[in-house]
Parts: C-alpha cells; structure tokens; sequence
C-alpha cells in the first residue's frame, strides 16, 4: 500500500486532502456510480439549462478492488502533487498546463450540487444490475470513491468521468498484476450483489482521477473531464447563447446570424464568451471603443469589418472570433520586456502606490 508521510514543506490544500485520506481506513473505502438522467418531457437537444438530474447508487466491491481503489488513489494524487503545480481559483479560459484549481460548485448553476449537498454521504440505492441503471433516458456518467475521514466524521470523494468505451469491455488478456495496475477490470456478479476482479466484460476503473471533492469545494485535477461531469459545458453554452444575445441587444453588431450553427457546439467559443461576460467587455461597447478594437486587431495582422454605420459586420465564425478577441483584451503586452502576447487567460492586476 502507499506510504502515509509526506515531506512538503509548504503544503497545498490538495496535499492536506491527500494527507488526510492517507489516515482513512481502507476498509471505510466506498464506491458510488453516478447516473444522469434526462428529465421527464425534456428533450436531449432542447437549449435549456436544467435538463438533467443526477442519481447516485452505492455499489458493493470486494476487498481486493477496495484495496487497489485505495492505493491506486493514493498514488494519482501523489503523481499529480509531485509535479508542484500552483492551485489557483477555476477559471474557463487559462494557462492549465502549470494549474491545478479549486471550484467552488453553485447550486443555483448547476443540478449536480445534488450529488454532493444531498446524496453522497446519506442512504443510498444499491446496484443490482449495470442494467438495471442505464437506459435510454439513464446514463452511467461517472463513478466516485468515498474515503471517510473518521476524526472529523466527514468524506473526501474523488470522481472520473466513465466514457462509454470503459463499460461492458470483453477483455481477453490476462489480468496480470502490471494490467490492473493500469486499469481495473471488473465485472458485476448478479448473484452477490459486488463488483469483482475478473475476465470477460467488464466495467473499467482507470486509475485517473479528474477532481476531489472536500469541504465543499472541488480540486480539478483534469478540466475537460470535470467540466464534462458537473455539467459545466452545459452552463457556458447557456450563458454563450446569453452573450451573443447581449450582442445583438447593443444594435452595434450585425451579422450574428451566421454563427448561430457554430455557436451551437464550439465548446471552446462558448469559453470564450463566457470569459467576455465576466470581465465586462459587452458593457463598454460604443463606436469609439469598436474604433480602438479595429485599430490593435490591425497591429497584429487581423481585421475587424466596421460598416459606414459604424457597426461590426460579422461574415463568419473568423470575423466573429476576432471580435470577441477585441473585446476579452486577448492582446496584451509585457510590462517589463515590452513584448506583445495574444491570449484569452489573465487576472487584472490594481496598480498600487509605491
């Protein structure tokens, strides 16, 4: 098993999460797969927020799957901690590569705060079938490993988002020791009730772990995953189509029509927006400041179209995108080098007097 010390000196909160479940017991360990469900009378490609519901079933594991869920746990977050990434509060768009995050989950946003203030931790539905809990309007959506903190009577949990490639897997090779170290194979006897280690098809437990979850904020360890879990890409594209519908509101830019069909499944567009929401571009926007936006696009080789109206013309996706560029100061200079940078990341800084 792994080992319990640890020899940081400046520790993270996350290395106080890992600190803390290293002093769980691993026979406490309890695994929870998390259904989504469409809602009754709501369609899967209707435009509104709150489509789903989340339902969480505890489901029984022998003791050799707890203990690789335990150490292999253990080990992922120590592999991920080594790397001395800064954690820094969740932002849509940013420089992840040296990041880790913590997020705080809003009820009022998001039908997945259900999981963690009202399910996880109570009585819970025990699997009695892998068919039993998936249907056409039911999707297996993820799983999450519960490790009781007995001092404080609380639970950390860690969750990974299960991708459909990782359910029902007829697997042919041995299942050597290295193999489950990777992966664990396991399949649901419906005469125990358990999941257990073994050949044939299987549901696959990856040793990744995308979050954790502990007093009431998340720790995100893999974005897109998270994002994919807590129902976050649903909430951007909600608050994409808000945005663009700002936009026309101004009566300063035409044309928005043609990046209806883009708008509809551009995750990374649908950032980007959101991004312009938050620092209050859309706010300021008038002929002088479209005038100013035109004038840096042109300094770094781009085109902001401006009719003899004075309003943005927007033709497609690239017109669009460059706009939105403008207004989100993607065009930012080094104060000390001097140098130009282009990028969608970044924290206002308050000058201070010296």
């Amino acid at each position: 098993m792994a080992k319990k010390e640890t020899d940081k000196e400046n520790p993270s909160k996350l290395d106080e999460v890992l600190a803390k479940i290293k002093e769980t017991q691993e026979t406490d360990v309890k695994l929870h797969f998390i259904t989504r469900i469409l809602k009754s009378g709501v369609g899967k490609r209707d435009k509104t927020l709150d489509k789903y519901v989340f339902k969480v079933y505890q489901i029984d594991v022998d003791d050799e799957i707890r203990g690789y869920l335990y150490d292999l746990s253990i080990k992922e977050l120590e592999r991920t901690l080594a790397k001395d990434y800064s954690l820094i509060d969740y932002d849509p768009i940013s420089d992840d590569t040296d990041h880790l995050f913590s997020y705080k989950l809003k009820a009022e946003t998001s039908s997945f705060s259900d999981v963690v203030v009202n399910q996880l931790g109570k009585d819970l539905p025990k699997v009695e079938s892998i068919d039993g809990i998936v249907s056409e309007n039911e999707e297996l959506w993820a799983y999450c490993i519960g490790f009781l903190d007995v001092e404080n009577s609380t639970w950390i949990y860690t969750f990974r988002k299960i991708m459909i490639s990782k359910i029902a897997i007829d697997e042919k090779s041995d299942t050597s020791k290295s193999i489950l170290w990777r992966q664990i194979r396991t399949i649901f006897d419906s005469s125990s009730k358990k999941l257990t280690l073994m050949k044939g098809e299987a549901v696959t437990l990856d040793r990744q772990i995308d979050c954790v979850y502990w007093d009431d904020t998340f720790y995100v360890l893999k974005k897109v995953p998270f994002e994919q879990i807590v129902g976050l890409q649903e909430e951007y594209h909600a608050k994409a189509i808000e945005v663009v519908e700002g936009m026309q509101k101004t009566g300063l830019i035409d044309g928005l029509d043609n990046v209806e069909e883009e708008l509809k499944t551009n995750t990374s567009l649908h950032k980007k927006l959101v991004k312009l929401q938050q620092n209050g571009g859309l706010e300021s926007l008038d002929i002088p400041r479209i005038k100013k936006m035109a004038k840096v696009c042109r300094r770094y080789g781009e085109k902001i179209n401006i009719g003899d109206d004075g309003h943005v013309k927007i033709g497609d996706r690239r017109d669009f995108e460059t706009v939105i560029k403008a207004m989100c100061d993607y065009y930012k200079k080094g104060e000390v080098s001097g140098k130009s940078y282009g990028t969608f990341s970044g924290r206002e800084l308050k000058e201070v007097d010296t």
